[in-house]
């Protein structure tokens, strides 16, 4: 059985950091993506980074400034440090495994998300 579980959400102040965590149980990431997205109240979920099979990760450009991810294949488990942050980066993140880049669609596994909010 496949589980995403994300955590390391919570408050913090603008300009302040946080280190978000996700473990992914019951699969390989051999030929599949791993991914963070992010859904602010009445926006669209947007993508925030992919980690490739082959061990390349991308941020989008709205955070690769100031966010920095990495990614322990012997444990499944991705990580997102997210510095400076902004108001605009409160949103509920999300984890997602077995999928293909960008395309939210493409992905089969989905955590729960956890929250990030930041305060001005």
């Amino acid at each position: 059985q496949v589980q995403v579980v994300e955590s390391g959400g919570g408050l913090v102040q603008a300009g302040g950091s946080l280190r978000l965590s996700c473990t992914a149980s019951g699969l390989t990431f051999d030929d599949y993506a791993m991914g963070w997205f992010r859904q602010a109240p009445g926006k669209e979920r947007e993508g925030v980074a992919v980690f490739y099979a082959d061990g390349t990760i991308i941020l989008a450009d709205s955070v690769k400034d100031r966010f920095t991810a990495s990614f322990d294949k012997s444990n499944n488990r991705l990580y997102l440090q997210m510095n400076s942050l902004q108001v605009e980066d409160s949103a509920m993140y999300a984890c997602a495994a077995k999928g293909f880049g960008w395309s939210m669609s493409s992905y089969d596994y989905w955590g729960q998300g956890t929250q990030v909010t930041v305060s001005s």
